[in-house]
């Protein structure tokens, strides 16, 4: 399409939220847009969006686990800087309690690729990676999560006051979005189920091998 010079239409007024870092090297893309884990804890996505309110906009920076799309850490502010994905990064360390063995995937945008950001995941030993500049395909399974927060919530919902309006929406759809609603793409039921059950039967498996 850019070649041809053809752009898609937009409903309002576009926002741009990715500032490409100006870092003369990036982390490497170690997904190559093979978006699926075997477990928990294997491969996160991360992200952010705005939300237009009366004076400005709020942005929401989401943390996905691919494995089930369970969101595992989000947070609101009302600026994109390295804060917003780094609380949000900071949540999802917390809430998983989990150190290495893990790629952590984002776009190249300024606030993941900070020193604060990038310190915090070699501290806990996580592999960061990036894709490529411009490339729908790359970010995929975070705009969906992101286009499910849009149109679930945000436009049926507002308009929005401001940034504590926003906040307690989100909780209430991660909480949903976790545990009730239904993912096509893991058969049919809510993250927390599907982790639950790949627990349960990680827990089989070691019994029967005797390992507990």
């Amino acid at each position: 399409m850019r070649q041809m010079g053809l752009h898609g239409v937009v409903r309002g007024k576009a926002k741009r939220t990715t500032v490409v870092s100006d870092h003369d090297r990036w982390p490497l893309d170690l997904v190559q847009r093979n978006f699926n884990a075997d477990r928990p804890n294997q491969l996160w996505v991360a992200d952010f969006t705005y939300v237009a309110i009366w004076a400005g906009f709020v942005y929401v920076a989401f943390v996905i686990d691919i494995f089930s799309r369970m969101i595992v850490g989000w947070w609101a502010a009302k600026t994109m800087s390295s804060k917003l994905t780094l609380y949000a990064l900071e949540q999802a360390l917390w809430a998983r309690k989990v150190k290495g063995d893990l790629i952590h995937y984002s776009d190249r945008g300024s606030q993941y690729l900070s020193i604060p950001y990038s310190e915090r995941l070699i501290e806990e030993g996580i592999k960061a990676s990036v894709g490529s500049i411009g490339d729908g395909y790359d970010d995929a399974v975070a705009e969906t999560i992101n286009g499910l927060f849009k149109a679930e919530v945000i436009h049926r919902r507002g308009p929005w006051r401001g940034l504590d309006m926003v906040e307690y929406a989100t909780l209430e759809l991660v909480d949903w979005f976790n545990n009730q609603r239904l993912l096509e793409p893991i058969g049919n039921i809510p993250p927390a189920e599907f982790e639950e059950s790949y627990y349960t039967e990680q827990e089989v498996l070691a019994v029967g091998a005797g390992l507990k």
